[in-house]
């Protein structure tokens, strides 16, 4: 099965979630119907930028047995690509937290990627803000907690500097970018997506009352440890920290461990009241939790694009 740049998987379809959401997917193994998982949870999981919801596919086959996987669709890819992208992140979290209240049956949690970490938070807080169902927890991935101002990483670029930064960062295959329709195929949503995080600024409120989960490779060009370790700041619930050898897309390399990290979460009973552990700056190094970074072993999952 080929994959195509931001997870889009050729000849593979996902299922809408029942009562018409065009919004989330559901990738489930052969002769496991969505909803006959018999999980406490389900993950609602959100892309990166210039990915769809088919990102995801390896997570869901890995946690069908556990939890349901729907994966967030945006508009502007996959079955969705004939809808104009949307280059705002408050936009997009004021639909999916409409589609969440209708859709999305608890128990919850949200798991991001990149900027997926940012749209889950953003989607949590105006639930919160709402006063509906809040997730059961966040798990954060490859993100820094929101700043003032954005990062360098999310400025707006040229069209070959994105696709350069997209094939640098390991989330799409390079050969797949030197064809010209696939290029014209991803450009819009990446487009949008960029403008989506360069124009992005966080606006002061309360923390959320949602436990978090942060996870982040040591050597990911986009956020540091350290970095990522700021979102402790933004819940009242605390915090678990993950660190795993690798990039940006660590995911790629660790699957099976990240995987063992979501299960366990939504195993454990209750909200953790204090921080589970830190790590130290820019190191990967661990303190306040039994499993250091270098004792997560390799998953062999298949790829997360």
């Amino acid at each position: 099965m080929g994959t195509w740049p931001g997870g889009h998987h050729v000849g593979l379809r996902g299922r809408r979630v029942e009562l018409g959401s065009e919004w989330f997917r559901t990738y489930a193994p052969a002769g496991l119907a969505p909803g006959d998982t018999g999980s406490r949870a389900r993950l609602v999981c959100f892309p990166h930028a210039g990915g769809s919801a088919s990102a995801f596919v390896p997570f869901a086959r890995l946690l069908a047995p556990v939890c349901e996987v729907l994966s967030v669709q945006y508009p502007g890819r996959q079955d969705r690509r004939l809808q104009e992208p949307v280059p705002d992140v408050g936009r997009l979290a004021d639909a999916l937290a409409e589609e969440v209240v209708r859709h999305v049956p608890e128990p919850y949690a949200f798991f991001g990627h990149s900027m997926g970490s940012v749209v889950a938070y953003e989607t949590a807080r105006r639930l919160q803000a709402g006063s509906a169902p809040a997730p059961v927890r966040l798990f954060l991935s490859g993100r820094g907690a929101p700043a003032a101002e954005p990062s360098p990483h999310d400025r707006l670029r040229t069209d070959d500097e994105l696709l350069a930064a997209a094939a640098r960062l390991g989330g799409t295959a390079p050969d797949l970018l030197d064809d010209s329709e696939v290029r014209d195929m991803v450009l819009p949503a990446l487009r949008a997506d960029y403008r989506a995080l360069a124009d992005y600024r966080w606006v002061p409120g309360p923390r959320l009352d949602v436990p978090f989960t942060v996870l982040v490779g040591d050597s990911d060009p986009v956020v540091t440890v350290a970095e990522a370790a700021a979102w402790e700041d933004f819940t009242a619930s605390g915090t678990e920290f993950r660190v795993f050898t690798g990039g940006h897309f660590y995911l790629n390399d660790h699957i099976d461990a990240v995987g063992r990290t979501v299960t366990a979460a939504l195993a454990a009973p209750g909200r953790q009241p204090a921080h589970a552990g830190s790590p130290s700056a820019g190191t990967g190094a661990w303190t306040g939790s039994s499993a250091a970074p270098g004792d997560v072993p390799s998953g062999q999952g298949g790829p997360w694009q």
